[in-house]
């Protein structure tokens, strides 16, 4: 996964973001896919609608990239045994 600078951030279409609204967690391949994931609980002043809305975006990107997700809902990142994303 290549670092994206604020500049490289600015290119990248807000629907292109697991939350376009602040643009958080970009979703350009499988390995920001993965990264959304593992972040997706340490994301701050977002509501739970736009945690919906944002799980909905990373699941599309998933299908997408061909990551497998093993969780069907946002709340059940980090809950039971831990797996590959």
């Amino acid at each position: 996964m290549s670092k994206l600078d604020k500049e490289d951030r600015k290119e990248i279409p807000a629907k292109q973001y697991a939350f376009p609204k602040q643009r958080k967690e970009p979703l350009e391949d499988a390995k920001h896919v993965r990264n959304a994931i593992a972040r997706f609980n340490q994301v701050e002043d977002v509501t739970d609608k736009e945690r919906d809305e944002a799980w909905k975006h990373i699941l599309a990107a998933a299908k997408k990239f061909k990551v497998d997700v093993e969780e069907k809902d946002w709340r059940e990142i980090g809950a039971g045994k831990k797996g590959k994303h």
